[in-house]
């Protein structure tokens, strides 16, 4: 089992081991095309492609590197920190060391250990990002640029560069970072992060939920409370470009595996669409369906796919069940009422740039005939209204991710509570295949 220093990282694992991992890594092939190298997603893995446990898990990254580990008295409920990526949950499990560890860890890249020019995928279910992603007030293009895969880079701050771990304890750990990006329009922010990585106990977890009772269920709970700051002499204006918090969480897939988000019924002329759905082209009807009041998409990993809640839609509320694991997932994320100005991702020069989504969810698979899947996993995600800030003002923006395992009828009377519809109705909801 993975042993904690007094600082509560891990003690690196035995020089024989990691020889190990080397040689594993010298197995795993690679594609060079120009600059960049492509790790396939088949590569050999020195431990379990599937169903890992948390100490694997733990255990593998923490050879490439630092890792801390937070958990409950009980040691049962324990999520995994990175601080040089940024301050991102990898994982997290509700059995300990042997549990089943949730997140999706990009074992092939982390092994390689090439840092990429686009983005370096490292995996895990709670990292930060900084939107727009794509059109005039863009951080991912250069000014000028056609937005495309070949002008697209993610900003260093949420991508190599570290954060600063300032304080921790047994159940949290707080980082900062100090930075600048400059948007596609040639605007300059000077942003600060403060973000908190909070295990959060079943009693703290139920009541956030509006919950009676958690009886019959394993569970872990965390938070993340993640604080921008304009640390400049200029306020962030509309005209010139905004910034949002944007926290994006990777899990493992499988085929039934189900991605539900309950959204606000009503007419599209007072709430707008339902769900954006043509992020990457259409998606299948056997893979997305929608309803007055529930989306169902498919988290299998093997198609890529994205869907977007607006703001008037969101329930600040999604999730997603594993029927094969008997897994239910909830993410709950802080959303302002009334608030409507949200960071448009779109990559194109947008007439509307603050028409943006409040969640998003994203199915991987192939990008194009031939190519090769960045994981398999899916994500859920969500994002903070547009950014409006006067000199050392800030915006906070809460991430909440839970994981409840247990019996059948306990699982369904919380995907009751929370989704508004039943186990039944979820692995109902897409057609067979």
């Amino acid at each position: 089992m993975p042993e904690l220093d007094q600082n509560g990282f891990l003690v690196p694992i035995k020089a024989v081991d990691r020889i190990l991992l080397l040689k594993m890594k010298n197995l795993i092939p690679t594609i060079r095309t120009g600059a960049s190298v492509l790790v396939l997603a088949a590569s050999v893995s020195p431990f379990h492609a599937q169903a890992a446990t948390f100490a694997e898990d733990v255990t593998f990254v923490n050879a490439h590197t630092p890792v801390i580990v937070l958990r409950d008295d009980a040691g049962r409920a324990k999520i995994a920190v990175s601080p040089a990526w940024q301050g991102r949950v990898l994982t997290s499990t509700a059995g300990g060391n042997s549990g089943t560890s949730f997140g999706w860890i990009n074992r092939s890249f982390i092994a390689a250990g090439q840092l990429q020019p686009h983005i370096n995928p490292y995996g895990g279910e709670d990292r930060f990002w900084l939107g727009p992603e794509g059109g005039q007030y863009s951080i991912f293009f250069a000014k000028g640029t056609t937005f495309d895969l070949a002008n697209w880079f993610t900003p260093a701050p949420v991508d190599t560069l570290p954060f600063e771990m300032v304080k921790r304890s047994q159940s949290s750990a707080t980082f900062r970072s100090v930075f600048a990006v400059t948007n596609y329009s040639g605007t300059r922010f000077d942003v600060s992060v403060h973000r908190q990585v909070r295990l959060l106990a079943a009693s703290d977890a139920a009541d956030k939920l509006g919950l009676k009772s958690l009886k019959g269920l394993s569970l872990v709970a965390y938070e993340t409370i993640n604080r921008i700051t304009n640390e400049g002499d200029v306020p962030w204006d509309k005209a010139k470009g905004l910034l949002s918090v944007w926290i994006l969480g990777m899990y493992n897939p499988s085929p039934a595996t189900t991605i539900v988000v309950p959204i606000n019924s009503g007419p599209e002329s007072e709430l707008g669409v339902k769900v954006t759905a043509d992020y990457f082209g259409n998606i299948p009807p056997d893979r997305l369906v929608v309803k007055d009041d529930v989306i169902y998409f498919s988290g299998d990993g093997n198609f890529r796919s994205k869907i977007g809640i607006n703001p008037k839609r969101s329930k600040s509320l999604l999730g997603s069940y594993d029927a094969a694991n008997k897994v239910l997932t909830v993410v709950q994320f802080s959303q302002p009422e009334g608030v409507v100005d949200y960071v448009n991702s779109l990559w194109k020069i947008q007439d509307h740039p603050y028409s943006g989504d409040a969640a998003n969810s994203y199915n991987d698979g192939v990008p194009s005939p031939g190519a090769k899947a960045l994981g398999p996993f899916y994500e859920i995600e969500s994002s903070s209204p547009a950014a409006a800030l006067q000199p050392r003002q800030s915006l906070t923006h809460i991430h909440r991710t839970y994981h409840f395992i247990g019996n059948e009828q306990s699982l369904n009377s919380l995907a009751l509570a929370t989704f508004g519809v039943s186990l039944q109705e979820i692995q109902d909801a897409l057609p067979k295949k």
